[in-house]
């Protein structure tokens, strides 16, 4: 994904006549209207404005957390993304098989000013090839720290790179490492997180994930949120390998599901302050989730629906070094979705690693 700015051009047009007051308040030697600081004023009250906004979600307690002592900063940024989908029968084969795609190695590098990074990132795979690889399908995510409030966004769309990685209650031998490629499965998921930290004076999160201040003193912050998330699952089982197709449970025999959470959390994050400067950080958040679901399955014409509240969860965890010049560390984080019925079941995990390192400058004037 690359994130770039663009400026637009203005067409030539034909000179008008001016009004009187402004021809009186034009040059003699161009005619043209003699310039006004009310541009420059203008774009000094949005950076002052802007800059206020970002001060007032990033107010702390300079006890425990140093803020960001330099304007602007450097940073290299190595990604490894993975995603599973598990579907699973019932009693009494209990037969599972898991979908993944090849994991998504991606290298990235950015410039940031505050809160905010601004570059570009390429697939490690593509660098050494000719033609692009078009089934990767599309990976985007997004997360947005302050010491207030916090924001994820995700969508994942899928290509046709899938392996079967794991089997469960199928009579074939070895069946845990039977790992052929498939591309009878589609999945299209979008997901929205916003959530607020209650210790936001002493608890930085920015510290831990964003390298916009130093966390000096360990704390912890209850954490509060509201998600919402949208899910495609489509599976061609006659595509399945003729050994998985013969023995397939009748429950596992899915065509289309379709479901949406609607979702509550609250959860604990805690930063630890384990030496000068270095920084561990675990979070944990239960999802409390009520899902309204379509499913079709291969031997109906119909959409059977089924509305309930349901359990899910969100994990992060990172590991900093940072000394407000430079900084080098790593983070994960996870979230897992989960659909259930009396017969049938499946989940939908996805896992970002993050290991980046960088440098800060341009000091603040005080």
């Amino acid at each position: 994904m690359i994130f770039a700015l663009s400026g637009l051009r203005a067409q030539e047009a034909e000179p008008a006549a001016l009004p009187a007051k402004a021809a009186a308040a034009s040059t003699p030697e161009t005619g043209r209207p003699a310039e006004t600081h009310t541009d420059q004023r203008g774009n000094t009250r949005f950076v002052r404005a802007l800059t206020d906004i970002v001060t007032f979600f990033s107010d702390f307690d300079t006890l425990y957390v140093t803020p960001n002592l330099y304007d602007l900063s450097l940073m290299t940024i190595y990604y490894n993304y993975t995603e599973r989908y598990t579907i699973r029968g019932s009693e009494p084969l209990r037969q599972r098989i898991e979908f993944a795609p090849q994991a998504h190695n991606r290298l990235g590098f950015y410039v940031g000013w505050q809160i905010f990074y601004l570059g570009f990132s390429f697939d490690l795979k593509d660098a050494f090839r000719h033609k692009k690889d078009k089934n990767t399908g599309t990976q985007f995510e997004l997360s947005l720290y302050t010491s207030k409030i916090g924001i994820d966004l995700m969508h994942i769309s899928s290509g046709n790179n899938f392996k079967i990685r794991k089997l469960h209650g199928f009579p074939l031998q070895n069946g845990i490492d039977f790992s052929p490629d498939f591309n009878g499965l589609k999945v299209d998921t979008k997901y929205l997180n916003l959530y607020y930290i209650f210790n936001n004076r002493r608890f930085s999160y920015p510290a831990a994930y964003n390298q916009s201040t130093v966390q000096r003193i360990s704390a912890g912050s209850f954490i509060a949120g509201f998600s919402h998330s949208a899910h495609k699952f489509s599976l061609d089982c006659d595509k399945l390998p003729a050994p998985i197709r013969e023995h397939l449970d009748p429950d596992l025999l899915i065509q289309n599901i379709r479901y949406n959470n609607i979702s509550l959390s609250f959860g604990y994050g805690f930063n630890w302050v384990f030496a000068r400067n270095f920084l561990a950080n675990l979070s944990f958040s239960p999802v409390f989730s009520y899902k309204t679901s379509k499913i079709r399955n291969m031997d109906s014409e119909k959409n059977h629906r089924n509305n309930k509240f349901d359990l899910d969860y969100s994990l992060r965890a990172g590991i900093v070094y940072n000394n407000n010049k430079y900084f080098i560390g790593a983070s994960f984080s996870e979230r897992s979705f989960s659909y259930k019925q009396k017969d049938f079941s499946m989940s939908d995990g996805y896992g970002i690693l993050q290991v980046y390192a960088g440098f800060n400058f341009l000091r603040k004037k005080r």
